[in-house]
């Protein structure tokens, strides 16, 4: 195996490197804060499916209301034209809205302190666990395992 030990890509960039004084339990603490906003972006994730799963199911409905009606079936299209086919998921509130109030606040202001804990920590750095966790786990020297692809600098 050649000698790769002065390859820039054999160590870590400075983007993802502890800043001096930063200890190990610091480290982790803003891992797990990245840890918990990643998990509440895979629950954002999820709510703008709702949102559009809901919309879809919407227009579906509008859909099964006008083959009533071709069937016949006049009545039970109005009621559930009336009552269901543009119906609030929550008082007042279609899916945007929700989207739009998770965003505006728990989201928001979720992503706003795990920035001011990684500031506070690690001068901003994103990711240092992971890239701790990288240099641990790869095989140094070995193609396909290096610290980082060779245009960072």
């Amino acid at each position: 195996m050649p000698d790769r030990s002065h390859d820039p890509r054999e160590r870590p960039s400075s983007v993802h490197t502890r800043p001096d004084g930063v200890t190990d339990a610091e480290v982790e603490a803003v891992g797990k804060l990245s840890e918990a906003l990643e998990t509440v972006e895979r629950a954002r994730g999820h709510l703008y499916s709702f949102h559009q799963l809901v919309g879809h199911a919407d227009l579906q409905l509008g859909e099964a209301v006008a083959a009533l009606r071709a069937a016949g079936r006049d009545e039970l299209a109005d009621r559930i034209d009336t009552d269901l086919v543009g119906r609030n998921v929550l008082p007042g509130r279609w899916t945007f809205q929700i989207v739009e109030e998770f965003d505006d606040g728990y989201w928001s202001a979720f992503r706003s302190w795990e920035r001011d804990g990684r500031d506070a920590v690690l001068g901003g750095r994103r990711h240092v666990y992971e890239a701790e966790m990288k240099e641990a786990r790869r095989t140094h020297g070995r193609a396909g395992h290096e610290s980082r692809p060779v245009e960072e600098g």
